[in-house]
């Protein structure tokens, strides 16, 4: 990390790589987060629905309910944890893959410090899009509620409506966007890390991409714990 976070030979070169790694690890997720995003909210608004019969409970429960486990953790540790698979072995074969090819040994010859050219413009890069991703998230979602709301009568579109808008927390919305920032950091700087070292051939490759995967999604559970006791107590 201490290689990785050194300043840049060539500004312009790592802004370049820097809008480079936001259109291919940021632009690229956004169908893939709000296609997800729309069928969880659903699917949340439904559950809730159906487990919430008592008379007891208001009705507007279930927008509520679905707006603050959308804040609170799917807009950013279910998210990022998705992102794990698709951004984290994208980068960690990406890099691996440029290690037994020896790229990254000719880029060290040449005198370039390879870790810096390679690795900070993608942590930068996906940590400047995750709130975005984050932000599409946290709508496509309510949005999938809303969805169940209009189109079927398990739940009607005034009472959901309501719900979302029912003592309301604005600093929800921060510590969801406060935690992705912390997630995106964890997913490219441990994917990075295990394709960087890779040794072999394309079979560690393979190996390397799932335990960049495996390593950054534990990493993100055991952080999730930390933020959420710091930030929420």
């Amino acid at each position: 990390m201490k290689r990785v976070c050194s300043v840049p030979d060539k500004w312009r070169q790592f802004f370049q790589r820097t809008f480079f790694e936001i259109s291919k690890l940021g632009v690229d997720s956004i169908p893939l987060v709000m296609v997800i995003s729309v069928f969880i909210g659903a699917v949340i608004a439904i559950q809730m629905q159906l487990n919430i019969s008592s008379p007891l409970i208001p009705a507007y429960s279930v927008g509520l309910a679905t707006r603050d486990i959308v804040l609170l953790e799917f807009s950013n540790s279910i998210l990022c944890l998705i992102l794990a698979g698709k951004v984290g072995s994208n980068i960690a074969s990406e890099i691996g893959t440029m290690r037994v090819t020896e790229q990254i040994d000719a880029l060290e010859i040449m005198g370039v410090n390879s870790a810096n050219f390679l690795v900070l413009p993608k942590v930068i890069g996906f940590l400047l899009f995750m709130p975005v991703l984050a932000a599409f998230c946290m709508a496509t979602t309510l949005l999938g509620g809303f969805f169940v709301a209009f189109f079927t009568d398990i739940i009607t579109v005034s009472r959901y409506t309501y719900g979302l808008q029912a003592f309301f927390n604005e600093w929800y919305v921060w510590y969801g966007l406060i935690k992705s920032l912390f997630f995106s950091v964890v997913i490219s700087s441990v994917a990075s890390f295990n394709g960087y070292y890779v040794k072999g051939g394309a079979l560690e490759v393979g190996k390397a991409s799932t335990n960049a995967v495996v390593t950054s999604s534990i990493m993100i559970l055991l952080l999730d714990v930390l933020l959420t006791k710091l930030l929420l107590q």
